[in-house]
């Protein structure tokens, strides 16, 4: 065998130079110009046309244009033809570059002329439902309308639900066409319906191993014999799974068992969902500091439905147990009694100690979406305000609260607002060591009025009833300050102060509001401004308004945006040159 370990020096050369000659060379520019038409039709023609889609493509051959243009007029007339227009008139034409480095132009005049009309409609319902009222007496489009296929479409698919909607489960679509007739330049439409027999629902059984079926069957919103509907149905599957009992739910009519009144028995199949759900989480807040969340949920108990859900929060100004522990009743989707103890240990500086409370409470859901919670509260509290010990205090209140959220996005809203009304109170003697009432609103709107920008605003008003602001707990008195309060001072360090200490006391009353303005900027960045004003005020204490003015930067993260505030305290030393600033950092959903 002979090897030959050398080449040519010229051929290596030659190699190479054809390497580089093989080099790409610069992208063909195409510009692509139609007239004639405007908006929808446009619009259109523009989607359909390959030529003007592929103009920027950098393969762009010459012949790869001449080829898009030559089928330019017949993708212009398949655009044109879902509006009813079939004699359409085009004028091409392609101009390639007067140099090698010019740019090809491609020009299409186009003139729909007029749309073709439709002439006849023959439209028929026959069968057991022929009279429904659920069907139209007369077919969505008439004679002497534009023909639009998209229309007719919709016309057919609104009959083909009306019919299934209504039970009439077998309806067949006997005849369903549209004749175009190009010489007399007329259309016309054929829509025939059979709807064969009606059908009712029949008795719902459950194929699962988990709750009671009385529990269950508080699911069920449709009685046996009601018409037939899909749509009731996929309305049971949702509940169930929205339960988080299941982690899948299969409805199955039974059409074969139908009875003699055509009542379809429906069999509904479920698998248990996992019993446990652990959580673990880390964030911050300024008015906090750091904080370690552990998070534990128990999706069901007993076979009644109880669910159970425990949070610890370890933070330097607030640590904090609770729990919650549910027992659905009545309609378990709307309505359930709500035990809660918490166990709440603060570091503020206004306030340091021990806090317990327990809730007992009925919580409902009305048709229009505000839940409420009507309940007692018992709490006990053993605290030092601004560092003084106070008597330790119990007391026993009634409850009620009302609250709404309506939200295109929880998380990153454009539309939406949160709304929460409150009442409690208590009396002196029962447990409670002294008589008062309290109600509180709390506000707060989220509104998109342009691509980029955000226009968000909240407001807290509260007033409470009482002898003297000393006669109530400590956490029962109204403060102002923090990251959702007035940011720039710290959290609920505002409100009237006594006079001889000057530490800050709390008071009877509350108003805080706030506007801020936010402006995207790029991806997920936005910036604000914002203002936040208002204070807790107490008749019996002198207290001004207290204003702060702020700039923020926002970075919208899956849960939520994280805001960065630099807040301006401008009604605190207000002579003193530059107003004492602070920086508020929080993570979480708008509302």
């Amino acid at each position: 065998m002979r090897i030959v370990r050398h080449r040519r020096p010229w051929v290596m050369l030659s190699l190479a130079l054809g390497l580089l000659g093989a080099a790409p060379s610069e992208a063909i520019e195409l510009e692509v110009r139609v007239e004639g038409l405007q908006g929808e039709l446009e619009a259109n023609v523009l989607a359909f046309l390959s030529i003007h889609n592929e103009r920027a493509e950098t393969d762009l051959t010459a012949a790869r244009i001449e080829a898009l243009h030559r089928r330019a007029p017949d993708q212009i007339r398949t655009a044109l033809a879902p509006f009813g227009f079939y004699r359409v008139k085009i004028e091409d034409r392609l101009e390639p570059p007067a140099a090698a480095s010019g740019t090809w132009r491609a020009y299409y005049r186009i003139e729909p002329g007029e749309p073709v009309r439709i002439a006849r409609v023959d439209y028929r319902i026959t069968g057991e439902g022929a009279t429904d009222p659920v069907f139209p007496k007369t077919f969505p489009m008439k004679v002497g309308d534009v023909l639009l296929h998209a229309v007719y479409e919709q016309a057919k698919s609104d009959l083909r639900h009306a019919a299934t909607s209504a039970g009439y489960l077998d309806y067949r679509l006997d005849r369903h066409q549209v004749l175009i007739d190009l010489q007399a330049y007329e259309a016309q439409v054929f829509f025939y319906l059979e709807t064969g027999p009606q059908y009712r629902l029949g008795a719902v059984r459950f194929k699962q191993d988990l709750l009671d079926e009385g529990l269950l069957r508080r699911y069920v919103h449709f009685k046996p014999g009601e018409v037939y509907n899909p749509d009731v149905l996929l309305g049971l599957q949702g509940r169930l799974l929205s339960s988080e009992y299941y982690s899948d739910i299969e409805i199955i009519p039974l059409k074969d068992e139908v009875d003699a009144d055509n009542r379809v028995p429906i069999e509904v199949v479920a698998q248990r969902n996992k019993a446990n759900e652990y959580r673990i989480g880390l964030g911050f807040a300024t008015d906090v500091g750091p904080r370690l969340t552990l998070d534990y949920r128990r999706r069901y108990l007993t076979s009644q439905g109880d669910k159970l859900r425990t949070e610890l929060n370890l933070s330097p100004a607030l640590s904090q147990w609770d729990l919650d522990y549910r027992l659905p009743i009545q309609d378990p989707t709307r309505d359930y009694i709500l035990v809660k103890p918490v166990v709440a240990y603060y570091d503020k500086a206004i306030f340091q100690g021990w806090a317990h409370s327990l809730q007992v409470a009925h919580s409902t859901l009305s048709p229009g979406g505000w839940r409420r919670n009507l309940g007692l509260d018992y709490s006990y509290e053993d605290l030092s305000l601004n560092e003084a010990p106070l008597e330790a205090t119990s007391e026993l209140a009634l409850s009620v609260s009302w609250s709404k959220t309506v939200a295109d996005d929880p998380i990153l809203t454009n539309d939406g607002y949160r709304i929460t009304y409150s009442l409690v109170g208590s009396v002196q003697g029962l447990i409670s060591e002294a008589s008062y009432l309290s109600g509180q609103v709390r506000f707060k709107w989220v509104r998109r009025f342009a691509p980029n920008y955000r226009l968000l605003t909240r407001a807290d008003l509260g007033a409470t009833w009482a002898e003297r602001v000393t006669d109530l707990p400590a956490g029962r008195r109204f403060y102002a300050g923090g990251d959702s309060s007035i940011r720039g001072w710290g959290f609920d360090a505002l409100g009237p102060n006594d006079p001889k200490t000057d530490d800050t006391l709390g008071g009877r009353y509350l108003a805080v509001g706030s506007l801020e303005l936010e402006r995207r900027l790029q991806g997920r960045w936005s910036a604000a401004v914002f203002t936040d004003f208002g204070n807790a005020f107490d008749p019996d204490y002198s207290q001004e308004l207290a204003q702060s003015v702020g700039l923020g930067l926002r970075w919208a993260s899956p849960i939520g945006q994280v805001r960065f505030d630099l807040a301006f305290a401008v009604s605190k030393d207000a002579d003193a040159g530059i107003p004492p600033a602070r920086l508020h950092i929080v993570i979480g959903p708008d509302l």
